[in-house]
Parts: C-alpha cells; sequence; structure tokens
C-alpha cells in the first residue's frame, strides 16, 4: 500500500491518507496518485476488503 494507513475499532474502520504526499503520474498521465492500495486489501485482523485509490487532476502548464 501507498499511503494508507487502516485501522479498526470495534466495528468501525478508519482509513487515513497523507494528502500532502505524492506518488506521480497514474499511468495515464492525467490524475497524481496520491494514495492506494493497489488493488484490494484485507482489512486488519478482519475478512472485509477494500480497494482505495486517491489521486487529484494533473494541472495543465
Amino acid at each position: 500500500m501507498k499511503n494508507v494507513e487502516m485501522t479498526v475499532n470495534g466495528n468501525t474502520l478508519t482509513i487515513t491518507v497523507d494528502l500532502s504526499k505524492e506518488f506521480g503520474p497514474s499511468s495515464s498521465g492525467k490524475t497524481i496518485i496520491i494514495a492506494s492500495t493497489e488493488g484490494n486489501a484485507t482489512v486488519p485482523g478482519r475478512t472485509e476488503v477494500v480497494g482505495l485509490n486517491v489521486y487529484r487532476k494533473k494541472h495543465r502548464g
């Protein structure tokens, strides 16, 4: 995972992402990747699965 932290407290899943980080352009080049589970990731200690991508549009310039 890149820049994704998952914690479980009881039945509540908290996902933390640092929005100030960047991991470069997406494969299409249209967006900048902020965070990703890089596919599906199992929630720690549980059977649920999360697939997460956080990105922003690339500025033209």
